[in-house]
């Protein structure tokens, strides 16, 4: 399995979640939260629960915000909606298509970009003035190519907010583990690719990574960044929920 391209797949894997219209994160939001959103009433999530405390976000209006790998018509929509002049970045044309269908809807000007989360040559140095990455990284293989173009990227001052699987989540039997059961299986980094082989790939759902906290957060501050604030979230209906957070996110800014 070593020829697979974990990019294509995962982009033919995420179309196919979009095709299937259960996925929560492939459904677009709909036009009251928008109207909300444009009187600067707006929630939104880097992890699964938590909203983002608002004092992350700098002024919106004129601010220039990357949506990095996050397609589905949700964040990019509400953050164009009170402001912002966003583009959402994603490797799945269909996702890209749910963020095309509010913005078509609303009246909204986002620009849309495919491709590849580690390689944002697409874009000029200093070109942002946030970097706004939801719980996606665990779909790519190098977390820090992807930390080293946010850094690029972003203006002086600029602000990556990212969410991420904390490590624990993926040293349980995945199987055991979606019927309630945490029996550690798995060593940190973690590949579904390496450890659940050929059977896994034939349901077709997205590759995920278990990355380590020295990638995940070393690496920020290896590119260059500071991290200045840092909550935790649970993953819901899970049996890790009442024992460890699932999800951390990050406030990092570029000096």
């Amino acid at each position: 399995m070593s020829n697979i391209n974990i990019r294509t797949y995962n982009r033919e894997a995420w179309d196919r979640q979009v095709d299937g219209g259960e996925n929560r994160w492939t459904q677009p939001v709909d036009s009251e939260v928008i109207a909300r959103a444009r009187k600067g009433d707006f929630e939104i999530v880097l992890t699964e629960n938590k909203p983002i405390p608002r004092s992350w976000f700098p002024p919106l209006k004129g601010a220039d915000i990357l949506c990095l790998a996050s397609g589905g018509g949700q964040q990019g929509p509400i953050l164009a909606a009170a402001g912002a002049n966003v583009t959402v970045f994603d490797n799945s044309p269909r996702q890209l298509a749910q963020d095309q269908l509010v913005a078509e809807r609303e009246a909204l000007n986002i620009r849309l970009v495919e491709g590849d989360a580690a390689d944002l040559s697409v874009f000029a140095d200093g070109s942002f003035d946030v970097v706004f990455n939801p719980c996606s990284t665990v779909f790519m293989s190098d977390v820090r190519a992807v930390w080293k173009e946010a850094y690029r990227v972003l203006r002086r001052g600029g602000i990556l907010m990212t969410g991420s699987m904390n490590p624990i989540h993926y040293i349980f039997d995945l199987e055991k583990f979606d019927n309630g059961i945490l029996e550690v299986a798995h060593s940190i980094p973690y590949s579904d690719l390496e450890s659940l082989g050929k059977d896994y790939l034939d349901k077709g759902l997205p590759l995920e990574y278990g990355h380590s906290l020295t990638d995940l957060l070393g690496g920020q501050c290896a590119a260059g960044f500071q991290i200045v604030d840092l909550y935790e979230d649970v993953m819901s209906k899970t049996a890790l929920e009442k024992i460890h957070p699932s999800y951390f996110a990050t406030k990092a800014v570029k000096p």
